[in-house]
């Protein structure tokens, strides 16, 4: 998951090296999430996700993606072949992210919310890496680019050590129909709805929180220091404190409900999308504290959404409704990455945010409503 920001984390240094405009700089992640949205849709029509060996289809996807990151070294910054690059990288990620939730759900016995979150966990590590890297790679954003491919080809090699457990169904018949389910079946339907919400927040945050930070630090220290503070500061927020919210959410929800978590971690994250705006240019420490706890609370909740399709779930279509779900999500952020840099601009960054957290809020109103279902008792054991 590294090359899932690997460009969008270098887009200050190539702001300041070859001019890019703002629109270029959405670019870099928001054709990642158009390809994304492509590649779930293909893999959902087709069944991919359930009719083939799972292990393969992650491995090609990471093979490929790999190659389409590593090309943007020998491509001009600001050619149109970046945004093509960065759009297969996001179409093979529906070969590698709803298919490692599949594998992971295979070893379930009561403990799909700790599964989904230990995945969750290294999916936000990997995709705030490119900001350690770039932060200790100096100037040379070349050297982030190359090491998230280098990741990403280990775990092309690495997938094929991981075995499937006992809960994976015997792969269906094509039905290009049942990807409709999700939004057929009530509980599917609230549980995808509580997603939306979620993702409506989550990557606009990940995606614009380095240049945030970077803007802020800069009303009180010099530009050096404060792009090098502030990617530290993003992958603290991103990789560590979303990983640390992730396991911890993962536990919480297989005890006290999948709903209960959610629902809390989305009215917290909401505050925090409405309140960080008001440190913009105060104590560099004060706000990457905030930030830390936003980057917590913003993905506590992100694979117990996942779990909670799991559970609802036709056991041989899980792979196509986690498929779906995610490309709704994904299609939803092709908006909200975008909103973020002209609130930023006619607002002002201390305002920018707050627009993010109409999304957590309306998520509470529908997990609210998957409670409130019947099917809600095949949630975490009958723990709402």
């Amino acid at each position: 998951m590294s090359l899932w920001f690997s460009a969008s984390a270098v887009v200050p240094s190539l702001i300041a090296e070859y001019g890019l405009s703002p629109q270029q700089a959405s670019m870099m992640t928001s054709a990642v999430q158009i390809g994304f949205v492509a590649g779930t849709v293909t893999s959902a029509l087709l069944g991919l996700a359930d009719r083939l060996d799972p292990r393969r289809f992650f491995m090609a996807s990471a093979l490929v993606a790999a190659l389409a990151n590593a090309l943007l070294l020998v491509v001009a910054p600001a050619s149109a072949l970046v945004f093509v690059l960065r759009f297969v990288t996001g179409a093979c990620m529906a070969g590698i992210y709803p298919v490692g939730m599949k594998m992971a759900v295979s070893w379930a016995r009561d403990d799909v919310g700790l599964l989904m979150g230990m995945l969750v966990a290294a999916l936000t590590l990997g995709s705030a890496a490119p900001h350690l890297f770039n932060a200790f790679g100096g100037v040379d954003w070349q050297f982030t680019l190359l090491a998230a491919s280098a990741l990403a080809l280990l775990s092309a090699l690495l997938i094929n050590l991981v075995g499937l457990g006992p809960n994976l169904a015997p792969a269906p018949r094509f039905s290009p129909g049942v990807a409709l389910q999700a939004f057929r079946r009530p509980a599917l339907r609230w549980a995808n709805f509580g997603y939306l919400g979620h993702m409506w927040e989550l990557y606009a945050m990940w995606a614009w929180l380095v240049v945030f930070l970077d803007a802020s630090f800069r009303e009180v220290m010099e530009a050096e220091p404060a792009a090098w503070w502030s990617r530290l500061a993003t992958f603290g927020a991103m990789g560590i404190g979303g990983a640390i919210g992730c396991l911890l959410g993962g536990a919480i929800a297989d005890r006290y409900g999948r709903t209960t978590l959610t629902m809390g971690a989305m009215t917290a994250s909401g505050l925090c999308a409405l309140g960080i705006g008001f440190l913009f240019g105060a104590s560099p420490w004060l706000l990457s504290l905030l930030a830390a706890v936003w980057g917590v609370t913003i993905v506590a909740d992100s694979a117990q959404f996942s779990a909670s399709i799991a559970e609802l779930s036709p056991p041989e279509y899980i792979g196509t409704m986690l498929t779906v779900q995610t490309s709704v999500g994904f299609l939803l952020t092709l908006f909200t990455v975008h909103l973020v840099p002209p609130l930023a601009a006619a607002w002002g960054w201390q305002y920018a945010f707050a627009a993010l957290a109409i999304g957590p809020f309306l998520g509470v109103f529908a997990m609210s409503r998957l409670r409130a279902h019947p099917d809600a008792a095949r949630l975490a054991g009958g723990r709402k």
